[in-house]
């Protein structure tokens, strides 16, 4: 439409012409949104409704035993995997060595010596 039609038009006319152009849009981004996940679909495999991929199945990972304990509480372990805990990041800070916190090879359990 031309700018002197709109002009020239009621406001009763242009909230008219406001509403189905809004409903019109609606309808066009529901249609592609639909496109898109079917699309999604037919690439990874995956459903539309979640996110979990269909016919993999996670490789279980060993478990893994601990490495490190504090000294000062021998309940809080550390398998060496992921962050630093807390207690272990002070104590280097005060100048120990890693090392020194490791528990003994026999004590970690069977499947701990590869």
């Amino acid at each position: 439409m031309e700018s002197k039609q709109l002009k020239s038009m009621s406001t009763d006319q242009l909230m008219d012409l406001y509403q189905k152009v809004q409903l019109m849009l609606a309808d066009k981004l529901q249609a592609e949104k639909a496109k898109i996940e079917e699309r999604l679909h037919r690439i990874e495999g995956r459903s539309i409704e979640g996110s979990t991929i269909e016919g993999r199945v996670r490789r279980p990972y060993p478990p893994v035993l601990p490495k490190y304990k504090n000294p000062k509480k021998p309940t809080e372990i550390w398998s060496g995997r992921g962050k630093q805990p807390l207690w272990l990041r002070e104590q280097l800070k005060t100048g120990k060595r890693l090392d020194q916190f490791l528990i003994a090879v026999g004590r970690r359990g069977s499947g701990a010596a590869r």
